[in-house]
């Protein structure tokens, strides 16, 4: 799914915590990172969202439980 309406960056990485399985953030380029781990959390937040824009991303998660979590939030807008 593609990375849209995040405007609550900690709220998101508290809904990624949460997730029972694997979750990655994919760039256009095929990099991946693991959003489960605090360090890739803090990389992410501190070179994609802090200037407002968000490139071309994707966030993969390997449960449907945990797909259907992120999209709630990134529908809500954060405000779950």
């Amino acid at each position: 799914m593609k990375v849209q309406n995040i405007t609550d960056i900690e709220g998101f990485f508290q809904v990624v915590d949460e997730c029972k399985g694997k979750v990655e953030l994919v760039t256009g380029e095929g990099d991946r990172l693991n959003l489960k781990s605090k360090l890739s959390q803090y990389v992410s937040m501190a070179n994609i969202f802090s200037n407002g824009e968000i490139p071309e991303l994707e966030v993969i998660a390997y449960e449907k439980e945990d797909t259907d979590r992120l999209i709630k939030f990134m529908l809500d807008g954060g405000n779950n």
